[in-house]
């Protein structure tokens, strides 16, 4: 069986083009040097799953034409991984049904803190329920069936924030990722197509450098590797002319299909 995975935002926390900048990328007439904030659409037959929401998602719903939601994945709660978790609240609106949300134990407690009105939407009956039907992950690494979709998922961490990876067959999403161990790369073992973040090509205390997020698609041995999660630093038709030819850059509206 085959799924695809629509990438609805490639860019880093601050977008692209950035507020206030006049750089050659940002004033880039380019479509493909355009870049919502990091964020993907996984289709498996008639059921569509959302990668984490950041503050870019009402727009990457009305650009995408984004209408119905089979449930949310969610790697961590970064603002721009999690910034557009209101705008959910028209799901639920629509269906009067809680929105199936998969995250760790740590991005649940921190969301419930974080938008805690979500947690509260009072009942016809006078009860509160909260608007997302969350499934946790207990462990750091695991198999589970959400929705009805098989995956595995991974942990590492992000200037000490815990980060969620996840795999779907053949295909896996490891983004914003800094520090890691071996039990992360075992664990990705015969992933055929990897995204993975790379910011730009200068070091970063958060983030992979290009050279960075090269050699680690190396050591998973993907057969082909898309980067996300791209600063304004990179050009997009320059930067992939550098890359080796098994790696691009992502863009915005780019699908791409995997096996499940």
């Amino acid at each position: 069986m085959q799924g695809s995975f629509l990438f609805l935002g490639t860019g880093g926390s601050a977008g692209v083009p950035i507020i206030t900048c006049k750089c050659a990328v940002c004033q880039s007439s380019s479509p493909l040097n355009k870049r919502y904030r990091p964020a993907a659409l996984l289709k498996v037959g008639k059921k569509s799953f959302l990668v984490d929401v950041g503050p870019d998602f009402r727009d990457q719903a009305l650009h995408f034409g984004i209408d119905e939601l089979t449930g949310v994945l969610l790697t961590h709660t970064h603002y721009d991984h999690v910034g557009g978790l209101d705008e959910l609240r028209v799901f639920y609106f629509k269906h009067k049904l809680r929105l199936p949300t998969l995250a760790s134990i740590e991005t649940y407690d921190e969301l419930r803190h974080r938008f805690h009105y979500l947690f509260k939407t009072k009942q016809s009956d006078g009860t509160l329920q909260s608007q997302l039907d969350f499934q946790i992950l207990e462990e750091d690494f695991g198999k589970t069936s959400f929705q009805g979709l098989k995956l595995s998922y991974v942990s590492y961490t992000q200037a000490n924030m815990k980060v969620t990876g996840y795999r779907f067959g053949s295909l896996a999403y490891i983004s914003d990722i800094r520090e890691y161990d071996q039990k992360v790369i075992d664990s990705l073992e015969g992933v055929e197509t990897l995204v993975l973040s790379a910011l730009r090509y200068t070091p970063s205390e958060v983030h992979f450098s290009i050279d960075e997020a090269i050699a680690f698609s190396k050591k998973v041995r993907a057969k082909r590797t898309f980067f996300t999660h791209i600063a304004h630093d990179l050009e997009h038709d320059e930067t992939n002319a550098k890359l080796p030819a098994n790696i691009r850059l992502a863009h915005d509206g780019l699908e791409i299909a995997f096996d499940l």
